[in-house]
């Protein structure tokens, strides 16, 4: 049996362009044979849906929508389509909607499996939606059995995972279920369907595949997972949509951050796929950042974005991210020095834009300055420079690249890396005013190695931009040294402490550092926490980035 994964990007809520995308895959897995066409979790919606499930009519729409695809599976000749979406559970008690994964064929609906797993951990909240499946059930396409799984579903095998977070596994259910088959189809290739919604961070795809390889060497199964690609808020899709022989090698392959359509035979061997360029953490990274900036604008009804360029890598790269996502025409690189920007920024500024051929303008706000200090005398008097008038050159910034997006209608994108956004070395309502923080879940070393792929092909940032020291600018000859440890000590104690919740003496004794150092740096990051709640979406790229997977309050007093 010919089966293609169909690997696409969905919106969430555009129910017209959401049908119309899986029908025209549909067609092109129908012209190169396939009998059936596998779509991602909640493809008819989109995911993740959030509240909207709770409103009638969005489910009401999901259910019509589903109608519509099934209608053009009535013709004949056309495949059968599996595809994710959202119907009433009709239940009197527990949750109103349920995730199922649909098969179509002939012109209306033959099979459901509800989702049983419903994860709640991290970025995911099923359980506060979702009704789950009491029990799974194989289904019969054209003489040849399926097991079919929604996402999590295939999450809990006890051979692959130290620790299991449910009590029952569905591919267990479901594998038990074949052997009571008729002889006849008993002996069919055993094949196990994955449908997903499957969000990136670095490293995951790697480990997708490694367990979906455990689950087919353990059962002797070929195993297929489609799982969708796009940006939605904050989260970012890869794709990678994967196929496994019995002997756990990978037999095919989607492209990584692009929709793509994989077909394979179930009764193929397989060959082996090539390497995966999603395996790259760099390339990999870029390509999230890349999508996700793409689909944050697009998917908002925006096309333009605007960039407060200092002349510094953090907003370097942002731009470069920018121009990649969206072209160099859609982008607008704002300079906004003031009497502590050097003039080596100002020209490394006008050289990136050059390079990446965007509009640039400079809007000086020397004055802008004087004037609010004029203001602010009669209170500020007798006091000396400090933290004050340094924020109050950011919030100038951030109130002249609002007043931009308001006039023009574009987006701005904020600079700030995870480095800042975890010890607070950043301005609320100045450099952390706007719509997307596209590398708030990339730390500051990790900064250097994404501009340095930025200019693998050729010059984009300008040599001086990544070779001097990081610096706000902010007064006489600052450094972020000034105020922080060197970047490459604190990133390694912000992620053990931010991304795998280690303690300070355990950070301490891992990395080498004095315990007093790890426990300042811990105090600045749950002091900061006020700002990062106002800050804008970042991006997710890592395991654990800032947003609604890491929750946390802001009045606390904490053991560190």
């Amino acid at each position: 049996m010919k089966i293609a994964l169909a690997q696409i990007n969905p919106t969430v809520g555009d129910f017209a362009g959401n049908v119309d995308r899986i029908l025209k895959f549909a067609a092109r897995a129908g012209d190169l044979g396939a009998g059936l066409v596998v779509f991602p979790e909640l493809a008819v919606c989109g995911y993740p849906p959030a509240d909207f499930l709770e409103k009638k009519d969005f489910v009401a729409r999901a259910v019509v929508a589903v109608d519509a695809i099934a209608a053009w599976t009535a013709e004949a000749g056309r495949p059968a389509i599996l595809c994710g979406t959202v119907t009433p559970s009709g239940l009197a008690v527990g949750k109103q909607v349920r995730n199922v994964a649909v098969l179509l064929a002939g012109g209306k609906t033959t099979f459901v499996q509800q989702k049983m797993l419903l994860p709640f951990y991290d970025v995911f909240d099923e359980q506060r939606y979702f009704e789950p499946a009491l029990q799974q059930t194989l289904v019969v396409v054209d003489g040849q059995p399926l097991a079919i799984t929604v996402c999590e579903d295939a999450w809990n095998d006890k051979g692959f995972w130290p620790r299991q977070m449910y009590a029952v596994d569905p591919v267990d259910e479901l594998m038990r279920q074949w052997g009571e088959q008729s002889a006849e189809l008993a002996a069919k290739p055993r094949v196990i369907l994955n449908i997903s919604a499957s969000p990136y961070w670095l490293g995951k795809p790697a480990v997708r595949e490694k367990m979906l390889a455990a689950i087919a060497k353990h059962h002797g199964a070929v195993v297929a997972m489609v799982n969708q690609v796009g940006g939605n808020d904050s989260l970012v899709f890869d794709g990678s949509s994967v196929v496994v022989g019995r002997d756990g090698g990978v037999m095919a392959r989607g492209a990584g951050f692009v929709e793509d359509l994989v077909v394979f035979d179930t009764d193929a061997a397989g060959l082996a796929a090539e390497r995966n360029p999603a395996d790259d953490d760099v390339a990999a990274m870029w390509g999230a950042l890349v999508l996700g900036t793409r689909d944050y604008v697009l998917k908002c009804g925006f096309k333009k974005v605007l960039v407060g360029l200092s002349g510094g890598i953090d907003s370097a790269l942002v731009a470069a991210i920018a121009v990649e996502a969206l072209g160099a025409e859609n982008v607008l690189g704002i300079g906004m020095p003031s009497e502590y920007s050097s003039l080596g920024s100002i020209e490394d500024a006008k050289k990136l834009a050059k390079n990446l051929g965007v509009r640039f303008e400079l809007l000086p706000i020397h004055s802008v300055f004087e004037q609010y200090k004029d203001v602010l005398e009669p209170l500020f008097a007798g006091t000396p420079f400090g933290l004050a008038e340094e924020n109050l050159q950011s919030r100038i910034r951030g109130g002249l690249l609002m007043a931009l997006s308001n006039k023009f209608g574009s987006l701005v994108l904020t600079t700030g890396n995870k480095s800042e956004m975890s010890v607070g070395y950043c301005t609320l309502y100045g450099d952390m005013v706007g719509a997307l923080a596209v590398i708030g879940d990339v730390m500051k070393t990790k900064v250097y190695a994404l501009s340095r792929y930025a200019n693998r092909e050729r010059e984009v940032i300008p040599r001086s931009t990544l070779e001097k020291a990081p610096s706000a600018e902010l007064r006489p000859e600052q450094k972020d040294t000034d105020s922080l440890p060197p970047y490459d000590v604190l990133d390694p104690i912000l992620e053990a402490y931010v991304e795998r919740y280690s303690s300070a003496e355990q950070i301490a004794e891992a990395q080498g550092v004095d315990v007093s150092l790890v426990r300042q740096v811990l105090q600045l990051v749950e002091r900061s926490e006020y700002k990062r709640q106002q800050a804008a979406p970042v991006l997710k790229v890592t395991q654990k980035s800032f947003g609604m997977g890491r929750r946390f309050p802001i009045a606390v007093k904490v053991q560190l």
